[in-house]
């Protein structure tokens, strides 16, 4: 055979191929090419780098404020000096801080309590709802939970308004003759109970939705043996339901705190903390601190006792909740 039939029976090779020897297990990685066990952090970095960014620097820069002292003129030329502790100290001093605090944790309780039994209530009822009508209230939580949190609060204080409020015109064609032109704002108890009826209004779509998920796991041969038991809806609940919901039922729980807790687009919106202090809460009092007064220092101190007493409180729940789970 000729050296070109030769050359023509052998099958040329493709550009950029691997020889066979190269492809063999155990070979290394040529140079320059990243490793395949790197890919998987490569992908989440921007998140992870955008996350640190906006989240960690700013705690961190705030927490850095705190030791300084830091007003509107270190604010413009800056140089803030070191103030070591003499910041929280300040803070720590205020009588009007430890009753903003008080406030703050009745505020979360009375809130956390009503979201969480009104939800539980609202997700046991979808599950007696027929088909059509759990999705017209499902799309209404929806809706509910999907509004802007300034349009919601701009409602509410329509509603509630003096003289062109749906709650005054209504409560007077309902004989109650004393709410014309009823001032609620001008009252720290009156308007304290608003704020609550908004975030509980603004917080249950959310949990009633994620339990309600919860409860369609829940297996029905589970309900019927407690049936066959002869257990009521009550002990159904306690002895089938809740057991299986805990977990869950603790996640909603712990973001709920902290979502009150941390709560300050509603209040300064309706009142700024009034009227006087009576809707103050930790972080109203923060920010009241570092714009009215310009001691961007004292309301970064106050911003991260908040975070600190938040954080312990959770700690406090978590082990409660650990110990619980211990014991089953």
């Amino acid at each position: 055979m000729s050296t070109a039939a030769r050359a023509r029976r052998t099958p040329e090779a493709k550009p950029g191929a691997t020889p066979e020897a190269d492809r063999t297990p155990g070979t290394k990685p040529e140079a320059g090419r990243i490793p395949r066990a790197l890919w998987p952090y490569l992908l989440i970095a921007p998140t992870v780098l955008g996350t640190a960014y906006l989240l960690v620097y700013p705690l961190v820069r705030n927490l850095v404020i705190s030791f300084q002292t830091y007003g509107m003129g270190e604010l413009i030329r800056g140089g803030a000096s070191f103030a070591g502790l003499a910041n929280y100290r300040e803070i720590l001093d205020d009588t009007v801080f430890w009753e903003v605090v008080r406030r703050t944790f009745w505020w979360t309780a009375v809130n956390v309590v009503l979201i969480m039994v009104l939800a539980t209530l609202v997700a046991l009822m979808l599950q007696h709802l027929g088909r059509r009508m759990r999705l017209l209230v499902m799309s209404g939580l929806v809706l509910a939970w999907a509004s802007p949190v300034i349009a919601t609060t701009t409602i509410f204080q329509w509603l509630f308004s003096s003289r062109l409020g749906v709650v005054n015109w209504l409560l007077v064609r309902l004989g109650f003759e004393s709410y014309e032109n009823y001032s609620w704002f001008a009252d720290g108890s009156a308007t304290f109970v608003i704020l609550v009826l908004l975030v509980v209004w603004q917080s249950v779509p959310f949990a009633a939705i994620t339990l309600h998920a919860a409860l369609l796991t829940v297996p029905a041969e589970l309900y019927e043996s407690a049936r066959l038991d002869g257990a009521g809806a009550a002990r159904i609940f306690r002895s089938v339901t809740l057991p299986v919901l805990r977990p869950l039922f603790a996640l909603v729980l712990c973001l709920e705190v902290i979502w009150v807790f941390r709560c300050f687009a509603q209040i300064w919106a309706i009142s700024k903390g009034g009227p006087g202090d009576a809707t103050t809460t930790l972080p109203v009092y923060a920010y009241r601190v570092a714009q009215s007064l310009h001691r961007y220092d004292l309301g970064a101190a106050a911003s991260t006792i908040t975070v600190l007493l938040l954080v312990a409180v959770l700690v406090v729940y978590f082990r409660q909740m650990f110990r619980q789970e211990a014991e089953l």
